[in-house]
């Protein structure tokens, strides 16, 4: 497993787990991250990623990027 900042643009993966408190996992499935979940990463810079959940566009910082692991 590693952190979801380490995909590529353009890179289809899926989520294997989510680390953090209870109320940022909370947060993140709530805007669509879940387990065994596609994400396709769309852009970085300076390892902010936005990337694609389903058929929502969703800006992540570097932070919240590093709780998903893929």
């Amino acid at each position: 497993m590693m952190p979801l900042t380490m995909a590529k643009p353009g890179e289809t993966v899926t989520i294997h787990k989510i680390t953090g408190r209870d109320e940022v996992r909370q947060h993140l499935a709530e805007l669509g991250f879940v387990v065994e979940s596609d994400v396709t990463v769309i852009s970085e810079i300076a390892g902010n990623l936005i990337v694609q959940v389903k058929e929502s566009r969703i800006a992540l910082d570097r932070g919240m990027a590093n709780r998903i692991m893929i």
